[in-house]
């Protein structure tokens, strides 16, 4: 069920340094998404989420874009849909990855009747490994609040910035208001997400110029959900301000919509939000650093400690990534095996956390331990070595290492 959309890049999808515009390439990926959704649901759908979009290669005018949608798994109403993003260079004809994301939609029949999703069709071992790995990533994304409310409680003991030349997160709001026109719904009569997308592109990146002191460039998007729906008519609001890292930027975007009564009464609701990371670069093509932004409200001290816990969980699925020594330019396998390495590690811990372990054997002051519930038998092994830190988690992140060290491997 998968769906091709191919694009030749012209000026006007350019951004100021003649690259793909984020906004362009959002649009069409949420329209190809939706196809390949459309075509496995047979009904009309809409898109809930999208996740870690990732931004790699830059595509430049007169560049070949190809966008690659494919359902890999149906749950009851709602699928997983793979997005895959190349560029291909007319004249060397070389091809690299530009964009890797996984977008949820739910199928909303005509009348708002009840649909159940036939399974999806494995034809190949991809297909195979991806209906896998996507009830990994619902497991994952199901238990995000849980780890980041602990994350929340953990940078709450931490001081806010207290640097004198650090910069208050209040000078960085953008609001920017868009009403809601016919060419910017979609088939269902709604607001296309993939036109919400690129305005909220463009006021976080308002946000983000200031500092960045150059263009900025999008690198990523995290937590794109779509709370609710806005139609034809409708005043949408979006309130962009940032926290910095470094050597990037993260802006959160909140979107709200109002109805001409509710503009009036000043009663809007909410209907999406994301974090949007972004970098710039020097006249050397260097990453520039920013300077450091201190919280000076009450919600500002709770947004700044909401990044950290952000920036945390993203580090650590970097850290997964980078453990086999992958290249950045290999996303789309990359971010399969950080989701997978995610799951074992969560499973093999909760196991490992049972009662019931019982000791076997000990050889070389190497112990053996068994676990027994119904049918499943569980072996533990454990043995002690005497490295630093820093050499053992190279040792135990990379499997082709483990001969090194564990004697009982074979």
């Amino acid at each position: 069920m998968a769906v091709y959309m191919c694009r030749a890049l012209l000026p006007a999808h350019a951004g100021p340094c003649g690259e793909l515009g984020a906004g362009p390439l959002l649009r069409w990926m949420d329209a190809a998404a939706c196809l390949a959704a459309e075509k496995h649901a047979g009904v009309s759908c809409v898109t809930a989420s999208m996740d870690d979009i990732q931004f790699e290669e830059a595509a430049r005018v007169g560049q070949i874009i190809a966008i690659r949608t494919k359902v890999n798994r149906a749950f009851k109403t709602s699928m997983e849909v793979g997005i895959k993003v190349t560029v291909q260079d007319v004249l060397t004809n070389a091809e690299k990855i530009v964009s890797v994301a996984y977008a949820t939609y739910e199928a909303k029949p005509v009348g708002g009747g009840k649909v159940e999703l036939k399974p999806v069709q494995l034809l190949s071992a991809e297909d195979h490994l991806e209906h896998i790995l996507a009830i990994e990533r619902r497991i994952i994304h199901l238990g995000y609040v849980q780890v980041f409310q602990k994350l929340m409680q953990e940078s709450n003991k931490e001081d806010t910035c207290e640097d004198k030349d650090a910069v208050s997160t209040e000078h960085t709001h953008v609001q920017s208001t868009e009403l809601v026109l016919p060419p910017h719904a979609n088939h269902h009569g709604n607001t296309f997400g993939g036109q919400i997308m690129p305005w909220m592109q463009t006021v976080a990146s308002i946000s983000a110029s200031p500092l960045c002191r150059s263009h900025p460039i999008l690198k990523a998007i995290n937590m794109f959900k779509f709370w609710g729906p806005s139609f034809v008519g409708d005043r949408l609001v979006f309130n962009a301000i940032f926290n910095t890292f470094h050597n990037s930027v993260e802006v959160g975007v909140r979107v709200e919509a109002y109805n001409c009564e509710e503009w009036i009464q000043d009663q809007p609701w909410h209907i999406t939000n994301a974090f949007l990371i972004f970098s710039a670069l020097d006249d050397k093509g260097e990453l520039l650093t920013f300077p450091r932004v201190k919280p000076t409200t009450q919600d500002g001290v709770r947004r700044y400690h909401k990044a950290i816990a952000r920036r945390r969980i993203l580090l650590t699925r970097k850290c997964m990534l980078s453990a086999k020594g992958d290249k950045p330019s290999d996303a789309w396998e990359t971010s399969n095996q950080a989701y997978l390495s995610y799951s074992n590690i969560a499973a093999l811990t909760h196991l490992a956390g049972k009662p019931g372990w019982d000791i076997t054997k000990t050889l070389d002051n190497v112990k053996i331990w068994t676990h027994e519930e119904g049918a499943v038998l569980s072996f533990k092994v454990e043995m002690q070595v005497k490295v630093p830190s820093h050499v053992a988690f190279s040792l135990l992140s990379n499997i082709s290492l483990r001969q090194r060290w564990d004697r009982h491997f074979l």
